[in-house]
């Protein structure tokens, strides 16, 4: 178990139930997923940076990523439908829990100039986008193996219905939105 789902299983959901006024413990917002992805818009010209990206990935998350194709023909992009643009993680379970925990306590206090995260990222149904401009945040990385700083951006899915739920389940969980 994740010291963050233990957290949430014991302390977090039952705050949440009293403070949103739900009847029904299931009803509680809670984490279902989240998904880093990175865009590699140079692959078309050079294969190889997809294959850092992926490794990367790969370490970051400890799973292996999925390669994203491209499903149109862009001439003045000279890219073609099929070809690799991108890599993507799915993260669920024990694994998500654990990638949230890092990205909370260690990664994001070593962005540069952090002053808290945006409130205005949220889509709507209480899921949370945020994007990192280089990967170099994560200590997973060898600085001196990388070539070229690759942003990505990372989705927090949740079961929340509103911003107003979503955030105040990331809030509990440690997320310093704003």
């Amino acid at each position: 178990m994740s010291r963050l789902y233990e957290k949430y299983k014991n302390e977090v959901r039952a705050e949440l139930q009293k403070e949103l006024n739900l009847k029904n413990i299931m009803q509680v917002p809670r984490l279902e997923k989240i998904v880093v992805n990175s865009g590699v818009g140079e692959a078309t010209q050079n294969i190889k940076l997809l294959d850092t990206v992926v490794e990367e990935l790969a370490t970051i998350t400890g799973q292996k990523p999925a390669i994203r194709r491209a499903r149109k023909s862009i001439a003045s992009f000279r890219l073609r439908a099929g070809m690799p643009v991108g890599a993507t993680v799915t993260l669920r379970g024990i694994r998500m829990y654990e990638f949230f925990d890092r990205l909370v306590s260690i990664v994001i206090p070593r962005i540069k100039d952090f002053r808290g995260l945006s409130p205005r990222a949220f889509d709507g149904t209480g899921n949370y986008t945020l994007a990192l401009k280089d990967q170099l945040v994560f200590p997973e990385i060898d600085y001196n193996k990388v070539d070229r700083t690759k942003g990505m951006s990372v989705t927090l899915v949740t079961s929340a219905r509103t911003n107003q739920e979503g955030k105040a389940l990331l809030k509990r969980l440690g997320m310093p939105i704003l």
